[in-house]
């Protein structure tokens, strides 16, 4: 349902309202914000759920008709005078997505999303054709990895050749969005770098990898936009279905780990953001390349410029949403029960692989409880254990981050765990960083309506006082608040959880052979 106040006010001057809507497509749901950029106030909220398609060999796939669904049920919920009041807009979306089209931009297939692991044979093929792992980080950048969009292409050609044969064009789900918005096939440097068909360097798309995959693959992808451009204006289809002004700007938008980026603040060097959702995310601003040739950390480009050092594993909340879900317990409930535990939850640990892994690179993982005995086999260790899995996973990318020297001096907390006081204490005393939380739950299409305006403030007919000759910092600095003091790491915490990460290790190292 939409939610929000009054809509269409007037100030003393009797201007109207004018709003940047923020739309995120999630792995779970569509969300879509209207921001009132001069009151600085999300003023109307909506959202819709997503299906996924989820068999045992690692398959995960949504189908382009519920994004387009989605969006029109957000529109729907959104009250028309809020939606009249829009005058930009921007796209946030679920990386690493393949989303397949014929040249009338119809769907040829399921999208196969970022956290589908069934192409890892075609990531061995790929990585065994460019010359081993160490030479194709070196050429662009980026292992080749279940998950990345690259495999995905391939996989398409060797099961689904009658589709492949028909491809005209390859987009991610928020390129899918904007198409949806303008008609218009563009992709921006971000969410490009995520594909693994982008050298990230150089900032062009790879010539060396869409040939290792068919000779027609180069000529499929959209062309490249700066991330302050537009990549259209809604169009008069898209304005009629979903009840939006026709030829407002629509944003180059991005991933929605570059939109959380510029949602949580983190456009400068020295902040990190730690996203926990479905997937974690950890990743930083660096006004220089920062590849990693362990590819643990991956070398993105950032929405604002500059490039997105970035750690992403697959199972950050699922383990506990799998044992809330087993225990009965509601999210407060379980934080409850794991805050009688002890840090380390007296031994117990997990292995929170429920979706196989990205980071480490474990495609075929599974999932398991260890250290189980008769004195710790309580309901609130387990709990505790699942919490502390997922930062544990978090801390893998933060010694990556230390190992390339990233000087990190606080982190953004974001994502369904952020508000957690327990959550903030895990992370900041695993991690060893301050943590602060930025107000608001919707960080990427919050990042989405922000990069929308620094869209807007660059369009030469646009005469608005409010953002004359402001820069992406500038924006940000305007509109991303800050909840509360930080979150200190405390000293004899920490040294406690880093004897658990250890036991955390030690466990991974044994089992982690047996999902390769």
């Amino acid at each position: 349902m939409a939610e929000g106040g009054k809509y269409g006010y007037g100030d003393s001057m009797g201007e109207t309202m004018k709003t940047v809507c923020g739309i995120d497509l999630g792995t779970q749901s569509c969300k879509v914000v209207l921001y009132d950029y001069r009151a600085k106030k999300i003023v109307a909220s909506s959202q819709a759920a997503i299906e996924m398609i989820a068999e045992n060999d690692g398959t995960r796939e949504q189908k382009a008709e519920w994004y387009r669904g989605a969006l029109a049920r957000c529109f729907a919920a959104l009250p028309e005078d809020a939606k009249a009041a829009i005058v930009a807009l921007g796209v946030s979306g679920q990386q690493h997505g393949f989303v397949p089209l014929d040249e009338r931009g119809t769907a040829l297939y399921q999208i196969k999303l970022w956290c589908d692991t069934s192409t890892a044979e075609e990531c061995r093929e790929l990585t065994a054709a460019a010359g081993g792992e160490e030479r194709i980080i070196a050429g662009a950048g980026l292992p080749m990895r279940p998950g990345y969009t690259a495999p995905k292409v391939l996989w398409l050609k060797k099961h689904k050749p009658d589709a492949f044969k028909r491809l005209a064009h390859i987009l991610l789900p928020h390129d899918y969005v904007n198409f949806l918005l303008t008609g218009e096939y563009t992709a921006e440097y971000g969410d490009a770098s995520g594909t693994a068909l982008f050298d990230i360097r150089k900032r062009v798309w790879s010539e060396q990898i869409c040939a290792l995959i068919d000779p027609a693959v180069r000529a499929c992808l959209p062309r490249l936009i700066e991330a302050s451009a537009p990549a259209g204006t809604v169009s008069a289809a898209a304005a009629a279905e979903f009840g939006i002004p026709q030829g407002v700007p629509v944003a180059a938008g991005g991933g929605d780990n570059m939109m959380g980026a510029v949602g949580t603040g983190t456009v400068t060097d020295g902040v990190l953001t730690l996203s926990l959702g479905t997937s974690g995310t950890l990743y930083g601003y660096s006004d220089s390349p920062v590849i990693d040739q362990t590819g643990n950390l991956a070398a993105f480009c950032s929405s604002t410029g500059g490039w997105l050092p970035l750690l992403c594993t697959m199972n950050c909340t699922v383990a506990s949403e799998e044992f809330r879900t087993l225990f009965g317990l509601d999210v407060r409930a379980f934080d409850a029960e794991a805050a009688k535990a002890p840090v380390g939850a007296q031994g117990i640990v997990v292995l929170p692989f429920f979706n196989g892994e990205r980071t480490p690179n474990l495609p075929n993982g599974r999932a398991s409880v260890n250290g189980i005995s008769a004195a710790n086999c309580t309901r609130e260790n387990i709990a505790r254990g699942a919490l502390e899995s997922a930062i544990f996973g978090m801390r893998i990318g933060m010694e990556g981050f230390h190992t390339l020297g990233f000087k990190a001096r606080e982190i953004r907390l974001t994502g369904g765990g952020a508000k957690s006081p327990l959550w903030q204490s895990i992370s900041a005393n695993v991690l060893r960083l301050p943590v602060r939380v930025p107000s608001g739950t919707e960080a990427a299409a919050m990042g989405a309506a922000i990069q929308a305006l620094w869209c807007l403030a660059g369009l030469p007919a646009v005469q608005d006082p409010d953002l004359s000759g402001l820069s992406i910092k500038d924006l940000v600095d305007q509109h991303v608040v800050l909840e509360g003091a930080l979150v200190e790491p405390e000293e004899k915490t920490a040294r406690a959880y880093d004897e658990a990460y250890e036991t955390y290790s030690r466990y991974l190292r044994a089992l982690g052979p047996l999902y390769k």
